[in-house]
Order: structure tokens, then C-alpha cells, then sequence
């Protein structure tokens, strides 16, 4: 299915392309999203006549996304998790408890923004993530795995 693209996509492209896309990629995911529109031709002259709007709009989110990522940069998220003596914890920290520790810090980040690459955090200590804010926007943050202190 061909669709016009009505922001930048990561892997496919930037605003107002015209791309070729698998129909359930486009039904399911970029259509509802709002990320993209059904190439037709009425919907190409509609995106014309409303390119220069969008592109203010987008540079905007850009500018924002930015702003954002400057006051996110360099926090520090603690987690605490019952770990055993070897510094290994009992299961994960993953990207659904960074963004909860975020958020428990006054920032409001989706757990899909929290990359990890390594896959969940399985050890105690410090580990540097990304969190995707934008398309070109990533913000550095560090996680902070700590071992739970027995209470008696």
C-alpha cells in the first residue's frame, strides 16, 4: 500500500514522502497514529495544500522534543530489586520500570521510548540508556540498580 508519510518514521522516511508499506503495517500502525495517509490522489492535494502548516508543526514538535531532552540528560533513576549476594537480581528492571521511575521523577516518558539494547537490566549497578524523545531527538539517562535492604 502506498502512503503519504504526515511525519518523520524512523526506518522510512521524512515528512510528506510517498512510500511503499506492507497493509497491515499501514492499517494497523501508521494510519490510526496519524503518522501517514492513503496516497490518494484527493489526500496529495489535500497534504499540499496544508504542506507548510505541517512542516511549522513538526519543526515545533522538534523544538519541544529538544527542549525536553535538555532537562532529561544526565538524570538519575533508582531502582531498588531483590538481588542475591552475586549482585544478580531475582528477574529484571525493564524499560516498563525505568519509565515508571521517570515518572515518579515529574517526567512523563512512554515505556516504547525507554531503549535498551542490552535487553532488561539483569545486574546491580549503573547502566546508561537512551530514551528516544523524537525521531532525531535521544536523551541520556542513567539507571541506578541497587539491592534492597533487608527490614526486620
Amino acid at each position: 500500500m502506498q502512503v503519504i508519510l504526515m511525519e518523520k518514521v524512523g526506518s522510512l522516511g521524512s515528512l510528506g514522502d510517498l512510500v511503499k508499506v506492507k497493509d497491515g503495517y499501514a492499517r494497523n500502525f501508521l494510519i490510526p497514529k496519524g503518522k501517514a495517509k492513503r496516497a490518494t490522489p484527493a489526500a496529495m492535494k489535500e497534504f499540499e495544500a496544508k504542506r507548510a502548516e505541517l512542516e511549522s508543526a513538526a519543526a515545533e514538535k522538534l523544538a519541544a522534543a529538544q527542549a525536553y531532552a535538555e532537562k532529561l540528560n544526565g538524570v538519575v533513576v533508582r531502582i531498588e530489586r531483590k538481588a542475591g549476594v552475586d549482585g544478580r537480581l531475582f528477574g529484571s528492571v525493564s524499560n516498563f520500570d525505568v519509565a515508571d521511575g521517570l515518572r515518579v521523577l515529574g517526567f512523563e516518558i512512554e515505556k516504547s521510548d525507554v531503549r535498551m539494547a542490552a535487553g532488561p537490566l539483569k545486574m546491580i549497578g549503573d547502566t546508561e540508556l537512551q530514551v528516544s524523545l523524537h525521531s532525531d531527538v535521544l536523551a541520556t539517562i542513567t539507571v541506578s540498580v541497587v539491592a534492597e535492604q533487608f527490614r526486620l
